[in-house]
């Protein structure tokens, strides 16, 4: 089974901006109640759409430069990238049904 690769300012072009599939990064930080929340729906959402979505978790707090580059206010931020462009962003926990419209509609 997929799980979510973490990724960092160093790692982020690679794994995000240069994948051939889409990629779902989770903005996200330790404290945070809702990211904990969101965290096992997104591990399960990546081995569901493993092989044709890409999963990242940045931790906003140890990457505070990504998080100021896609404007990230609030967290959990969930962004999904194509072709290395954000192309959908959903703030805040979001029910397991929402995301999966989300992903498919970036397939």
């Amino acid at each position: 089974m997929s799980e979510p690769v973490a990724v960092d300012a160093a790692s982020f072009e690679t794994t995000v901006l240069q994948a051939t599939t889409p990629v779902l990064v989770d903005f996200w930080a330790p404290w945070c109640g809702p990211c904990r929340m969101v965290a096992p729906i997104v591990d399960e959402l990546a081995g569901e759409y493993e092989g044709r979505v890409a999963f990242a978790k940045v931790n906003t707090d140890e990457a505070p430069q990504l998080a100021a580059r896609f404007g990230i206010r609030s967290i959990p931020t969930l962004i999904v990238f194509k072709g290395g462009q954000p192309v959908t962003q959903i703030v805040g926990f979001r029910p397991k049904k929402e995301l999966q419209k989300t992903l498919d509609a970036a397939l």
